[in-house]
């Protein structure tokens, strides 16, 4: 192929790229002016009593965000559920709460969410310490894939919607994968706004990570899921789910993990609750 040929669909291929941003804006504006439907808000009332901890603003940016994710991620019951629009406004209210004060960000990898109607059974090869592989199988109530795809179970979605004070959400622990996944692998170092702020990021999350090891090791529980001690990348889902559940706990026990948080999730949730 002669080389201005090739730079001509370069050229032609960039400015279809760079002329989607533009209209995938305007579409979202088009979503975001029309009016929050009155089922919609009847499902956050029911389903998430959160929302009404929320600042009046913040509020009204969750409801936005609600009816752009809908319009633009797919959502597909597996094992036999139908999805309802209780389910795509019960997921999408706690999966936009990691989105608030992130304007025309709505995880741009994702494009499915499949919902399966309670935990589901996930098959997998492990090798033992002898190096054995054998197959095994795990029971979840969600997972995250850097494939364009969350899978939650119904059933745990709902429960963490109901109980938002009690630190675990399966919903945005999932969810904190997919913007941990944004970069690639889930590594527990998301994208921040600076390559400035990841050495303080780093020196935080490290001490409380070995921190929450050591406690799991010796059988100690506390404030923190001992699922975190698995590896960087639960412990950031798992402290998150903390974050936007327990802030006050979070503040008190761990503050400067807590200031990380606040500055990267760009909210300060101690006085919603």
């Amino acid at each position: 192929m002669p080389i201005l040929i090739v730079i001509l669909l370069g050229c032609l291929i960039i400015a279809i790229v760079l002329g989607q941003e533009p209209w995938r804006r305007y579409q979202r504006r088009k979503v975001q002016a029309q009016p929050f439907s009155t089922q919609w808000r009847a499902i956050i009332k029911q389903r998430m009593p959160y929302f009404r901890a929320l600042p009046t603003d913040l509020q009204l940016q969750l409801k936005k965000h609600i009816q752009v994710f809908i319009a633009e991620k797919q959502f597909i019951g597996c094992d036999g559920i139908t999805v309802t629009d209780e389910m795509r406004v019960t997921i999408a209210a706690q999966a936009c709460l990691l989105l608030l004060n992130r304007p025309d960000y709505y995880y741009p990898k994702l494009q499915q969410i499949l919902i399966y109607p309670a935990a589901f059974i996930v098959h997998g090869a492990a090798p033992d310490a002898a190096g054995v592989v054998s197959e095994q199988r795990h029971v979840l109530s969600g997972e995250s894939w850097g494939q364009g795809k969350v899978v939650l179970s119904w059933q745990d979605a709902m429960q963490g919607a109901a109980k938002p004070h009690d630190g675990r959400n399966v919903v945005i622990h999932e969810f904190a994968h997919q913007l941990d996944q944004e970069k690639g692998l889930a590594t527990g170092a998301p994208l921040l706004s600076r390559s400035s702020d990841y050495q303080q990021w780093s020196a935080v999350m490290q001490q409380a990570f070995s921190q929450l090891q050591q406690q799991t090791a010796s059988g100690h529980t506390g404030l923190l899921d001992g699922y975190g001690a698995t590896n960087p990348a639960e412990f950031f889902a798992v402290i998150s789910e903390v974050f936007f559940e327990q802030p006050q706990q979070l503040h008190q026990q761990y503050p400067a993990l807590y200031q990380q948080l606040s500055q990267f999730y760009r909210l300060n949730p101690l006085n919603w609750h």
